[in-house]
């Protein structure tokens, strides 16, 4: 897999929803409960239990977001003492959940730095050309019906699930796709791990294309032996109604500058 360090592909007006999620993203998870002791090293099961109770109440749960009902316990925080030895306490919810808000606070939710930072950089890195050719208005509401569209849709095929589901992943896929469909002849620096990390200027098509072709076939549980702790299916959904929602701003877009300097080791064309 490619990593995509920088588009040429600079955009007219200042990406202001772009840079909000960026920092709401970053502020949810430094405040969300187990994160301060995963960045000091320690992690005791006090800070396992409240991290369970809370990805409980603010997540996304398949079983629940389909057949809108609560189950009768949850985890309450707390830590008890059964006849296995020391646990996380389980009991009737002590709050009103709705699952289709749960949709809206998952996307802000991540499961460590890596999930963080790797969906940060593509918004970062491909974001800002969306919210340019949409505008800031349209660009959060379609960020938002992305986001729901990848949990619905992994929802419908996981239904009887009670995992939580969270992350930013699939409104970000909604964004890549939606950068494929606009600016699929666009540059993207990327770096190739090949011995050592080589950087190279591909087009848009080749490294977005490869990203979904890589989570349709993650998503149906191919090269990986972790595909059901990763919700490769919200990606793919995510990804394909960003295409179909960018599709008819096609016409309307101009395209990206040429790039100049070095191409795939050969020199480029005058004019670039």
């Amino acid at each position: 897999m490619v990593i995509p360090v920088h588009d040429v592909n600079p955009a007219r007006r200042t990406p202001w929803v772009t840079y909000a999620l960026l920092v709401a993203n970053i502020l949810v998870f430094v405040f969300t409960p187990g994160v301060a002791g995963s960045l000091t090293g320690e992690s005791g099961l006090a800070q396992l239990c409240h991290l369970q109770e809370f990805l409980d109440r603010y997540a996304v749960v398949p079983r629940e977001l389909i057949h809108h009902r609560m189950p009768r316990v949850v985890p309450t925080g707390d830590v008890g003492v059964g006849p296995q030895g020391p646990g996380c306490v389980v009991g009737p919810p002590g709050y009103d959940k709705s699952p289709e808000l749960s949709v809206l606070t998952a996307m802000f939710l991540h499961g460590g730095w890596l999930h963080l930072l790797g969906n940060m950089l593509f918004l970062w890195i491909f974001g800002n050309n969306i919210e340019d050719r949409m505008g800031h208005l349209r660009f959060a509401l379609f960020y938002a019906v992305c986001g729901y569209a990848a949990s619905y849709g992994f929802a419908l095929l996981n239904a009887g699930s009670a995992e939580p589901l969270i992350g930013a992943s699939g409104a970000i896929a909604g964004v890549l796709g939606a950068y494929l469909v606009l600016y699929p002849r666009a540059r993207v620096w990327v770096l190739v791990p090949f011995l050592i990390f080589l950087p190279l200027r591909l087009p848009a098509w080749i490294v977005l294309g490869l990203w979904f072709a890589l989570q349709a076939v993650y998503s149906s549980g191919g090269g990986v032996s972790d595909a059901g702790s990763v919700a490769y299916a919200a990606h793919v959904a995510g990804f394909l109604v960003g295409m179909l929602i960018a599709w008819p701003l096609r016409p309307g877009t101009p395209p990206p500058p040429e790039p100049r300097g070095m191409l795939f080791g050969r020199r480029a064309r005058p004019g670039w």
